[in-house]
């Protein structure tokens, strides 16, 4: 056989060894962000919660797709939960959480500090413990003490049913002339609970605790919210109620000759 028509005969018999697969893609294996804080728990950023044992270990996803957005441990008034891991699948629900007020939310006090960069950042985030569900730093309010609901300095307009929640396990109670909150929550073996003063810093609240037979007004001082005694001089509005539109300002500490102090005890 002629040289030419066997190398020609070779070529073809072997480019089919070597043929173009039309389908050349590989499928993305989905790579799941996790919480890492529980011991036995873990929940995915699709809102499943499994055991560690229960993780795909590709995927890191919970390989169980049961109970997704479980609010198991959870009181739906407070948005508190007994349970980190619940408390951020619960947290995930888009119908629970909005998105777009999560991603609004200052992750620190500054202003200068960031925001969320997704809903999972956000749940994550907030259902660590905070300032406003201890006592002191050192001991807290209730089991419930992870919460996914916005801080309380975004939260504007709350109900009054939201600000009773927000004050389960806080023994409000109004302080003698120019005693201050230290003092009064001492005087019945509590602390006073700092973070709670955003709650009852306003009118309808220091209402069904004083008099408030001056109206209530907006002023600036350490000292509240507080109610003027009826017999400070005529300059300092006797019988007012007053609160701040300065909450930063507000103590434990803080007191005045003149006005009895509105104490959140724990």
């Amino acid at each position: 056989m002629d040289f030419k028509l066997r190398l020609v005969l070779i070529l073809m018999l072997t480019s089919t060894t070597f043929a173009i697969r039309k389908d050349i893609s590989f499928q993305e294996t989905q790579i799941c962000r996790t919480t890492v804080q529980g011991r036995y728990l873990i929940t995915d950023y699709t809102g499943y919660v499994c055991d560690a044992l229960s993780l795909d270990p590709k995927s890191h996803c919970c390989r169980v797709k049961r109970d997704q957005y479980s609010c198991q441990g959870c009181n739906l008034v407070s948005q508190c939960c007994n349970s980190y891991e619940y408390c951020v699948s619960c947290c995930l629900n888009p119908e629970r959480t909005h998105v777009n007020q999560a991603l609004k939310v200052k992750i620190a006090k500054p202003v200068t500090s960031g925001t969320y960069s997704s809903l999972f950042d956000y749940c994550a985030g907030r259902c660590r413990h905070n300032s406003e569900s201890v006592v002191h730093e050192n001991a807290y309010l209730s089991e419930f003490h992870h919460c996914f609901a916005p801080p309380s300095n975004n939260s504007v307009g709350i109900s009054d049913t939201q600000i009773e929640v927000r004050l389960i396990g806080i023994n409000v109670m109004v302080g003698k002339q120019g005693e201050s909150c230290d003092s009064v929550c001492k005087s019945v073996g509590q602390s006073c609970v700092a973070s709670k003063f955003v709650f009852i810093n306003e009118c309808g609240v220091m209402q069904k605790y004083m008099k408030c037979k001056g109206s209530c007004l907006a002023s600036i001082g350490a000292d509240q919210p507080a109610e003027v005694a009826e017999d400070a001089p005529r300059n300092l509005n006797p019988g007012a109620c007053l609160y701040t539109r300065r909450p930063s300002m507000l103590s434990c500490d803080g007191s005045h000759q003149h006005t009895k102090r509105l104490c959140p005890c724990a």
